[in-house]
């Protein structure tokens, strides 16, 4: 997949590169799907493939695929590089948390000298997601950081690291992405989808490509207009909320189930927006309790149908009032 729509940042980056001026570690921070792991892969790639050579001159973090430290890194074998992600467990699930035993191991990362570059990558995507003591452990490599070494650490909620990981990094924002960038994405990523299509997905994805491909994939667009159509006209006969709650009541519609619940806060929010006087506050109120009910419902497991009619109750009362 290709880096879109983060031009600024990608300049920032190569700035620093080209200046041989690069800091040992740089804080990715944006909203989800923006293609800030994305932009993590491209410039470690770009960063070891320039150090061991053929140097590459390709504009922003591009390599040629022919290049041989792309064909090591897309085959996950790069001795100079480690990319920290969530495991799964014994049952086969992604864990929580990013765990200690992962930090620790870059000990032996960096016990080594470099194999092919004077370079040492490590990319964490997450970073949000390291349990307390993986960022204390983290916070000691970063506050001494081995020669050399460069750590891409993605974060979607900069706010909540430890200041003094935060202090020990240089930020690097990304933007949401215009509808612009996120048509390429989707144009590019699924081409099977027509440009109405796309057109329709632009505005539920809130500037995130990531968002915009998951609801193409999950066929979101007409639960989405369903719910509009609630908000703005009612639901007098509760049709359309029988229909919302039918279409996500059974097991093999739970992951449309909870991307539709991501999805509707951010929907009502934008129409209380859009609204004035009376119905802007019968939107507010909707938003408040349908953010609640949101949250809760995953976690405590409320049956999926019961709550969609429930919440098509509630988006009803701001068109009908």
């Amino acid at each position: 997949m290709k880096l879109i729509g983060q031009d600024r940042a990608v300049a920032s980056f190569r700035a620093a590169l080209d200046a041989g001026a690069l800091h040992h570690a740089w804080l990715l921070a944006g909203p989800r799907g923006v293609g800030k792991g994305l932009f993590a892969r491209a410039a470690a790639l770009r960063v070891l493939a320039n150090g061991a050579g053929p140097g590459v001159g390709l504009p922003g973090l591009e390599v040629p695929p022919d290049h041989r430290i792309a064909s090591l890194i897309k085959a996950g074998s790069h001795p100079d590089s480690k990319l920290i992600e969530r495991e799964l467990n014994e049952k086969g699930d992604l864990r929580r948390n990013i765990t200690v035993k992962q930090i620790r191991k870059l000990h032996g990362l960096f016990e080594l000298q470099p194999a092919l570059s004077p370079w040492r990558v490590v990319i964490i995507d997450s970073i949000d997601e390291l349990e307390p003591a993986a960022a204390n452990a983290l916070l000691k490599l970063l506050e001494e950081p081995p020669g050399q070494s460069l750590f891409l650490l993605v974060s979607h909620a900069p706010g909540r690291l430890l200041p003094t990981i935060r202090s020990r990094c240089r930020r690097l924002e990304f933007d949401a992405l215009d509808a612009n960038a996120i048509d390429q994405v989707l144009a590019a990523e699924r081409s099977g989808l027509a440009t109405e299509a796309r057109k329709r997905l632009i505005p539920l994805a809130g500037g995130s490509a990531g968002r915009a491909l998951a609801f193409a994939d999950l066929d979101l667009v007409p639960l989405a207009e369903e719910a509009l159509a609630i908000l703005r006209r009612g639901d007098p006969d509760n049709s359309r909320r029988s229909r919302l709650a039918s279409a996500l009541a059974l097991k093999a519609a739970a992951p449309r189930y909870l991307a539709f619940l991501e999805l509707l806060p951010a929907l009502v929010a934008a129409e209380a927006r859009a609204s004035s006087g009376a119905r802007a506050a019968r939107a507010a109120a909707a938003y408040a309790s349908i953010r609640d009910t949101a949250a809760l419902a995953p976690r405590l497991t409320f049956d999926p149908a019961a709550t969609v009619f429930a919440l098509g109750t509630v988006m009803a009362a701001v068109g009908e009032g």
